[in-house]
């Protein structure tokens, strides 16, 4: 964007263009949207009707990387209910899967394995 005018106050006074385009910038970020992916974004939106393909690939790209978040987060989410309800007994009798891939992790051990030791 080029640098917007200053008032004589010292203001800077944006176009609407440049205020719509920070908007969307920032309104794909929100959504989950790279810098990277927000210029694809930005350069497909103004190719016209050829531009289609290549944002229905990024939004295909990114519909396979949301799933893949919402699996990990409910992954997450088991293991961390799993830990409070294990919370109130002794350590060795813990069995939560996120302390032990954390422990295979700082082990340098695939979690498996160290699931297997602990047996």
């Amino acid at each position: 964007m080029a640098e917007p005018v200053r008032s004589p106050a010292g203001y800077r006074s944006y176009p609407p263009e440049a205020v719509r385009r920070v908007w969307f910038i920032k309104r794909a970020q929100e959504l989950g949207f790279t810098l990277a992916e927000v210029r694809t974004l930005l350069h497909l939106a103004q190719g016209g009707p050829e531009g289609c393909d290549g944002v229905r690939e990024l939004a295909t790209e990114k519909v396979a990387d949301v799933g893949r978040r919402i699996a990990d987060l409910q992954n997450l989410r088991v293991g961390l209910t799993l830990l409070v309800a294990t919370c109130e007994r002794p350590g060795p009798d813990r069995d939560c899967p996120i302390l032990l891939a954390l422990e295979g992790a700082a082990a340098g051990m695939p979690t498996a394995s160290r699931t297997k030791e602990r047996s």
